[in-house]
């Protein structure tokens, strides 16, 4: 809080602050516009009458927009769609060759990649807004057979309300992209926090008169332990020495200090969820497009036995396959990221070494064995955060849109978030002393 209260004081932070939270406000404001064609009345009375089951499918993603998705606003897609194209073009930078010379480049292929990644945004937010209005439109959005559209409907005003979705995607992009180039942190993970955050004191009261006050109590006890957890397991890092040799340049001697290297925990932070909802929630949302036209038959095999499961989220299947997931996504997507090889020849190109480690391959091999004894920790961390919410739900404790901001995923990431954007603060308040200094 000091250094909030610091930041304050700073003309040029407060500045930066200040468009931030402008900008979040906007993007609420917007989350609460109902698109054309909407009935806003009838959808508002059915949210309250909501049961847990019938809305699970979507309750991460409606979490992530806010409850704009259920709402169908004019961000009811939300930011999903560009956090998705951020981890689909940063895996194929080991696929494509010319993804892997571009992040190579520097500053301008950095910018090559961003231009790619936003219009896979447009793309990805285009098929999402349209399934979401296929479902609207064959009444599968709030329940089976709840009209939330106009009556008097017809293909250009479907067309239209996919259009609008789709350009409020696009516009959450930009605004995301304007809060980290002018305002303070990470614009993305900020938009996801304003659309968690603001749903604490709702779903906190739906807890409370469903629940009661005990189980209130329990769930907010339970919270603070969760998060004193989630904060340990975040800061928490393997620091490995690392020794620079000395060497002579001229007439002058550099290296020779000593440093280390520091590997977190979890090194792939909430990514590995992320991908393994929306791997979960494609083939759900398909077949319910596709099975909406018509009746299904009782021995169709694929809705008995998967669908059904996928639907359920307090079921033992969907939380083991949900777990398994998680634990397999945490491990490809930090072997995509963290390349021991790599890291190995850097330090042997600056005469860096690992004390008692030979440089070159057998340093390699530490790295990567050191990296996979802490992404056992890290995934069966992240696995045992997002199933939570999953149990909680079991044992009966959840709120009426079938999924509570007081769960393992949405805490994660509100402290990830937070720590992250205080440090940014931190930092900058530290290089602005040092800027008074000099001067």
């Amino acid at each position: 809080m000091s250094a909030i209260v610091s930041a304050f004081k700073d003309a040029d932070l407060r500045k930066k602050i200040l468009f931030t939270i402008a900008m979040i406000i906007l993007y609420r404001i917007g989350a609460q516009i109902p698109s054309p064609g909407v009935n806003y009345g009838a959808i508002a009375g059915r949210l309250r009458d909501l049961t847990q089951d019938q809305s699970s499918v979507y309750s991460l993603i409606n979490l992530f927009s806010g409850g704009a998705l259920l709402q169908l606003s004019i961000f009811a897609v939300g930011i999903m769609p560009y956090i998705t194209a951020s981890i689909i073009t940063q895996l194929l930078t080991v696929v494509i060759p010319h993804f892997e010379e571009l992040k190579k480049e520097g500053q301008s292929g950095q910018a090559k990649m961003t231009q790619y990644t936003r219009y896979l945004t447009v793309a990805l937010a285009l098929l999402q807004s349209s399934g979401i209005v296929a479902l609207a439109d064959r009444g599968q959005l709030l329940g089976s057979g709840f009209e939330v559209l106009v009556p008097d409907r017809n293909i250009f005003d479907l067309i239209l309300l996919v259009f609008v979705m789709t350009s409020g995607a696009v516009l959450l992009m930009w605004l995301g992209e304007l809060m980290t180039e002018r305002g303070i942190g990470n614009g993305m993970s900020l938009l996801i926090f304003a659309g968690i955050a603001t749903r604490l004191p709702t779903d906190g009261a739906g807890i409370l008169a469903s629940s009661g006050g005990l189980v209130f109590t329990l769930v907010l006890v339970a919270v603070l332990i969760l998060v004193v957890g989630v904060v340990f397991i975040e800061q928490g890092q393997r620091r490995i020495p690392v020794q620079y040799a000395k060497r002579m340049v001229g007439r002058r001697q550099y290296g020779g200090t000593s440093t280390y290297l520091p590997l977190k925990v979890n090194q792939g932070g909430v990514i590995p969820v992320i991908f393994a909802s929306s791997i979960i929630y494609v083939p759900v949302l398909i077949t319910q497009i596709i099975n909406s036209g018509g009746s299904v038959s009782p021995d169709n095999w694929w809705q008995n036995n998967v669908i059904q499961y996928l639907q359920t989220p307090s079921s033992w299947q969907y939380i083991v396959l949900y777990f398994t997931m998680i634990i397999f996504f945490s491990y490809f997507y930090v072997s995509v990221q963290y390349d021991p090889n790599e890291q190995a020849e850097n330090m042997k190109k600056y005469g860096g070494f690992i004390p008692g480690i030979r440089p070159g391959r057998p340093t390699a091999e530490y790295l990567g064995y050191v990296m996979n004894r802490l992404l056992f920790v890290g995934a069966l961390y992240l696995g045992i955060i997002a199933v939570l919410p999953n149990l909680m739900l079991d044992l009966g404790v959840g709120t009426s849109s079938g999924s509570t901001p007081f769960g393992g995923t949405a805490i994660l990431i509100l402290v990830s978030v937070a720590l992250t954007t205080v440090k940014q603060i931190e930092s900058q308040l530290l290089q602005s002393n040092y800027e008074g200094f000099l001067k």
